[in-house]
């Protein structure tokens, strides 16, 4: 229980959430805790989710930052847990981790859903997701002809043991590497959904390798944060270059021709269906618990466009 305190404290003098503020009647408490908002992604994800939540006004929705932190994290489900929120949107940072304290949601009896990432064999959550092993293999699949032969690769991979990560570079594996035992990989390694972290790994590749053909990141931030280390550098004009999400960034880098693909994984969908299942749960509409996955098309210099609009319509600015 002391870390549920420090946790409250903390986040009450940070003024991140109300939990004490009365809620008007008839009002359902929500709340988000979002794996780490100093992830692109999940603060996208946070944001829609934020935006969509004014659709229901019945529900007062707080946001939880786990700040890619195990221990974090979990005090911040036992604070939930303790302030009897209705229901619980929970984007885990690695789902082992983080397996105890949903078990203990559904065993105080509060409605949770996990999205991006789902936790394999839960009993008693919703899950609102996509498919990690697809998003990956939709890039693997294109770059099976792309990438030359007797390519040398680099890898940037998400957290160890966090599902996305894992099934997207296992997708990488089945539907590229093990097809293409001509492509060496000359460096991997783990820089957590992260850019800064993953900017001196390939700065480490560039000065330990002649040449580079392609990099392959299991997330955009990764992969945009890589690409900054080599875009003044004339000997990666041509570097072909993989990603996952379809933010902002990696949208405009494939627009201008320095990132090949991602596959898109559309927080804003991912919002809607999250705040959708909850007003199925809170209003007793859901039959049964919830499992459901949004799609994860390519996004190429082709389509690039459309993914611009889509930023664009839901009110992004974009140059």
């Amino acid at each position: 229980m002391k870390r549920v305190v420090v946790a409250l404290f903390v986040l009450l003098a940070m003024g991140t959430v109300s939990l004490f503020a009365a809620p008007g009647p008839g009002t359902k408490r929500v709340v988000f805790i979002a794996r780490a908002q100093g992830d692109a992604f999940a603060a996208w994800l946070a944001n829609s989710i934020k935006a969509e939540a004014k659709k229901y006004p019945y529900m007062k929705l707080d946001v939880m930052d786990g700040q890619a932190n195990d221990d974090h994290l979990n005090g911040l489900i036992e604070t939930a847990i303790t302030s009897k929120y209705d229901l619980i949107i929970l984007q885990c940072n690695n789902g082992v981790a983080q397996t105890p304290y949903i078990k203990e949601v559904v065993a105080a009896g509060i409605p949770i859903i996990l999205t991006n990432p789902r936790v394999l064999g839960m009993q008693g959550v919703n899950t609102v997701d996509a498919d990690p092993y697809e998003q990956g293999a939709v890039n693997a699949r294109y770059g099976l002809k792309l990438i030359p032969q007797n390519a040398k690769v680099v890898v940037l991979d998400g957290p160890a043991g966090n599902f996305h990560s894992d099934n997207r570079r296992r997708a990488w594996q089945k539907e590229f590497f093990d097809k293409r035992p001509d492509v060496t990989i000359v460096g991997e390694q783990i820089a957590n959904w992260n850019k800064a972290e993953a900017m001196p790994f390939m700065e480490d590749w560039v000065q330990a390798t002649d040449h580079i053909d392609a990099l392959i990141s299991m997330n955009d931030d990764m992969c945009t944060g890589a690409l900054e280390v080599v875009k003044d550098n004339p000997k990666y004009k041509n570097l072909l270059a993989f990603g996952v999400d379809g933010t902002v960034e990696a949208a405009l880098a494939i627009r201008s021709g320095r990132m090949t693909t991602t596959s898109f994984q559309n927080a804003y969908e991912l919002a809607k269906r999250n705040m959708f299942v909850a007003d199925q749960i809170l209003t007793g509409k859901a039959q049964g618990l919830v499992d459901t996955n949004i799609d994860c098309p390519l996004i190429t210099k082709a389509n690039v466009n459309q993914l611009i609009d889509a930023h664009r319509a839901a009110g992004r600015k974009i140059e």
